[in-house]
Formats: C-alpha cells, sequence, structure tokens
C-alpha cells in the first residue's frame, strides 16, 4: 500500500491517530475511500492495535453504529516501526469534543441525549450479541461524523465475553477509564457486557451535565474514587433536571449487582430512548409524519391536534372539515343517524 500520512488527529496512551491519503489517487489500491484515519502504535504496543483489528473484523459491516477497519499495514518512519490500520474518518471529532465545540452550554439537551444513548446502545448491543465487551465506554471514543451520526470507536481494550486475562500474584487489572468502572470491574475484575452499561450511564450523565458522572476534585487520588464505586453504596450524579424517564434510564444502568443491571437490548426497549410512536403515511408521493405521544383513551381524544387552527387538505383538494363542523352538519343537513339499523356493520364480542 502506498499512502501518505496527514496531520494528527488525536493521540492516546498507546497510538497516534493521523489522517491517510492515497499516494497516487488515481491508481490507488487502497481498500478503501479517501480520506481515511490511520492508527498508529510501535512494536511494544503492537499488541493492542491487532486486537482491535480482530475485533472490528469480527463484528464486521452490518451494524452502522460500530467504526469500520479497512485493513493494515506496517511502516517504518524517522527510524521506528510502526503497526497501522486504517478506520473510517470522521470529520466531527469525539463526541466528547463535539459537545463543547457545538453547544453553548457545553453540554447536550435532553433530545440530543436520547438520540445519540440510543445510537450507542444499538452499537453496543451487536457488540454483546457478538461475544464482545467494549470496557472502554466513554464520550471520548464515540466518533461523530459529517452527517452527524456517531460510532463507537478505540476497541483496543475490548475482550471476549467470558475470557479472563491471567495476571500473576492475583494483581488488579484496570482495564478502561477509572471514572466509568463499574463495581464489579473494581472488586472482582470483572469485566462483561454489565460493565459497559454502568459506562454508557456515566456517559449519559456527562452528556447531560456536561462533567463526569461522579463528583471528584481536580488532583484527586484515584484509589479514593475506586473505593467510593466499589465498597460504598453511593452511585453516580443523576441529574434533578433530568426528566423521570432519564432517571429511571439511569437507575437501571447504576444497579451495583451486575446479574440485575438492564441489559443492551432491554433498554432499547427503555421509554426514556424507545420515543414516541413516529409513523410515515405515504400519500401520492407526500410523505407526511405522525407523531403520537400517547395512544388516544376515546374517539375524540387527541389533545395533540389542535383543531382550531388548521384543517387538513389532501393531494386533491378535499378539504377534511373540522369534527365540529362534522358533527353540525350530520344533525342539521342530514338528521340524527338510526343506530338501531344493522347495515354496513359488523358484530364483534
Amino acid at each position: 500500500m502506498e499512502w501518505i500520512r496527514g496531520p494528527i488527529l488525536g493521540s492516546g496512551s498507546f497510538a497516534t491517530v493521523s489522517l491517510a491519503t492515497p499516494k497516487n489517487p488515481s491508481s490507488s489500491i487502497l481498500p478503501f475511500h479517501s480520506p481515511v484515519a490511520v492508527k498508529s502504535c510501535d512494536a511494544f504496543t503492537t499488541f493492542l492495535l491487532l486486537n482491535e483489528e480482530h475485533i472490528l473484523n469480527r463484528l464486521g459491516s452490518s451494524c452502522p453504529r460500530i467504526i469500520r477497519c479497512f485493513g493494515h499495514d506496517s511502516t517504518v518512519e524517522n527510524g521506528d516501526s510502526l503497526y497501522n490500520i486504517f478506520l473510517e474518518y470522521a470529520s466531527n471529532g469525539t463526541l466528547a469534543d463535539h459537545m463543547k465545540r457545538t453547544t453553548r452550554e457545553k453540554r447536550f439537551s435532553e433530545n440530543q441525549v436520547r438520540t445519540y444513548t440510543r445510537s450507542l446502545i444499538e452499537g453496543l448491543k451487536h457488540i454483546h450479541d457478538n461475544g464482545f465487551v467494549h470496557c472502554d465506554i466513554k464520550l471520548q471514543n464515540v466518533l461523530v461524523f459529517q452527517d452527524g451520526e456517531v460510532k463507537i470507536s478505540d476497541f483496543g481494550l475490548a475482550k471476549e465475553k467470558g475470557v479472563t486475562v491471567q495476571r500473576g500474584d492475583n494483581k488488579w487489572e484496570c482495564r478502561g477509564t477509572p471514572l466509568f468502572m463499574s463495581p464489579e470491574s473494581v472488586n472482582d475484575n470483572q469485566y462483561e457486557s454489565p460493565a459497559d452499561i454502568w459506562a454508557l450511564g456515566c456517559a449519559v450523565v456527562e452528556m447531560f451535565t456536561g462533567k463526569p458522572a461522579w463528583n471528584v476534585k481536580s488532583g484527586a487520588n484515584m484509589w479514593s474514587l475506586l473505593i467510593r464505586i466499589g465498597v460504598s453504596e453511593e452511585i453516580p450524579i443523576i441529574p434533578d433536571d433530568l426528566s423521570e424517564q432519564g432517571k429511571d434510564f439511569l437507575r437501571k444502568c447504576f444497579v451495583k449487582d451486575p446479574r440485575e443491571r438492564w441489559t443492551a437490548e432491554m433498554l432499547l426497549n427503555h421509554p426514556f430512548i424507545a420515543g414516541e410512536d413516529e409513523r410515515v403515511l405515504v400519500h401520492d408521493e407526500k410523505v407526511v409524519s405522525l407523531t403520537l405521544s400517547k395512544s388516544p383513551r376515546s374517539n375524540l381524544d387527541f389533545p395533540d391536534w389542535d383543531y382550531s387552527t388548521s384543517t387538513v387538505t389532501d393531494s386533491t383538494s378535499t378539504t377534511v372539515s373540522l369534527p365540529e363542523e362534522r358533527l353540525r352538519r350530520l344533525v342539521a343537513e342530514q338528521g340524527p343517524p338510526d343506530w338501531s339499523e344493522s347495515e354496513g356493520w359488523t358484530s364483534v364480542r
């Protein structure tokens, strides 16, 4: 592969992400469209990129909420041997950066939080259904694309479900970011699907407040935080000004016992992100979206319809009268209907 490393997009503890373009676009044999992001590391941390590439290949490209991997390459640059993997390029950066850059209050509205949260859960469900755990869910590992869609990225710490990494002398393993770690990860070195759900809850709090889910002072000792997470009965902050549905959603994420914590599949049906019942009607090439906040309890129980200000006109310009007008015509012009007649009716039980 012949490609050119462009400007650095970001860097982490073990890898650097840069822009990559084909050296000769007209005759490029690169298995991707330009540009892409190239994630590179040195020989000492190659195993992390190998792990990420392996898991992304296993996850495939069927889920639009997961970053895509286009292959790998090895290079020698400035005397250093580098291992590189090619990933989708997200022009809007991370969700954390996007939140700070595009919102005045440096936090998302609740409607935005609902939308992003649903996308993340769809991604997590795909990850968990395919036998993996991400282990480092946070806003910095969610990428925002030009169309506003978000995708989960950074699978360097991800692992297969049920697989335990052996550590000598019963050493404690810190896999992920402490502010997002779950109680079972702190106490028992458990990094399974429920740990991702706990981290998701922390990410939701941060999206809504613009601050970490745990109130930690600058320079505070990490071990004191881990004690709060693993030993105390305390859970992350649940914002007071969040809706009751949002608060309940977070309580389902912040269950201390991982066996009782809701799964990604369960959370997809939670009212907080299940949203309103939106249906699309297509009539003569015109699309009309109807959103009902609740099902009507009677024939005239449609509180969201404003009868006094509008009428509905179809494509043939036939005006549908307001209910009051229709009732008045029935009584004044046609007379009261004879409900005793059975013609045209079907008896049901």
